[in-house]
């Protein structure tokens, strides 16, 4: 076991696969944070009993949230994971293996994305990698609510590792067109606040560019049934961004 790495993980209502993540990550680490924003499903009895700490606070945005479970970790290297991510064999003897002197290195980790129990190959989701083992002297997550990233100082170097994380994005349709519609507004008000505009191309254009992009010539029509609907449903959360958007710019109560 690395006993130089934290992992923290940000949580809501994930009863269904937290135990999982968790399992995994006590594999390679002594210290396994949970920062759990209000779950209503009993998550948090699971995450206590599966070993791991149990912190509860409110919803603050991607980046803030993490920054909280950072602040408590036992130690300055942390691996970030959302609820719904696991860490495949190879990743976890990789991070048990891995001697971490530099703390301006960065490590960029690949990801295999699910939808339901279909693996999507191609389309957006392929190639899928982020940088999330990093030391906290070093750098910190910027304080964006939705597509949070990490701040990268000079003289910052990123260095890959073998191994996946399985994102368990969404169970089904349902569940994958809440989160998109929840994504298109964090990410209109992001826009909004930015003074950024909804114009006509944005509006009537991007999302079925998204899709045409994705299906077509990222070849998503390789993943089936699966591959149609991670594009359209992509499309969908482009299209929705926008309008919202477009809705936010023209009220001046926001």
């Amino acid at each position: 076991m690395n006993n130089q790495v934290s992992v923290v993980i940000i949580c809501k209502n994930e009863a269904h696969i937290i135990g999982r993540t968790i399992a995994a990550a006590l594999r390679f680490s002594d210290d396994v944070i949970v920062v759990d924003s209000g779950s209503t499903d009993g998550t948090q009895a699971i995450v206590t009993n599966a070993g791991a700490r149990l912190i509860e606070t409110g919803w603050e945005g991607y980046g803030k949230n993490k920054n909280k479970g950072v602040a408590v970790a036992s130690h300055d290297w942390i691996l970030s994971v959302d609820a719904d991510e696991v860490a495949d064999d190879t990743l976890i003897r990789e991070l048990n293996q891995l001697v971490l002197p530099d703390p301006a290195v960065m490590y960029n980790i690949r990801f295999r994305v699910f939808l339901g129990s279909d693996m999507i190959r191609y389309g957006e989701w392929s190639n899928d990698a982020h940088i999330r083992l990093y030391n906290r002297t070093h750098t910190h997550w910027n304080e964006a609510a939705v597509h949070e990233s990490l701040l990268m100082p000079a003289h910052t170097k990123v260095m890959s590792v073998k191994g996946y994380l399985h994102h368990y994005t969404s169970r089904n349709l349902e569940e994958f067109t809440v989160k998109m519609v929840g994504y298109a507004s964090l990410n209109a008000a992001k826009y909004h606040q930015q003074g950024k505009k909804a114009g006509w191309t944005k509006l009537y254009l991007a999302a079925p560019f998204s899709f045409i992009k994705n299906y077509i010539f990222r070849l998503g029509f390789l993943d089936g049934k699966a591959g149609f609907i991670v594009a359209r449903m992509n499309a969908f959360y482009t299209w929705l961004k926008y309008v919202r958007l477009d809705e936010m710019n023209r009220n001046k109560n926001y």
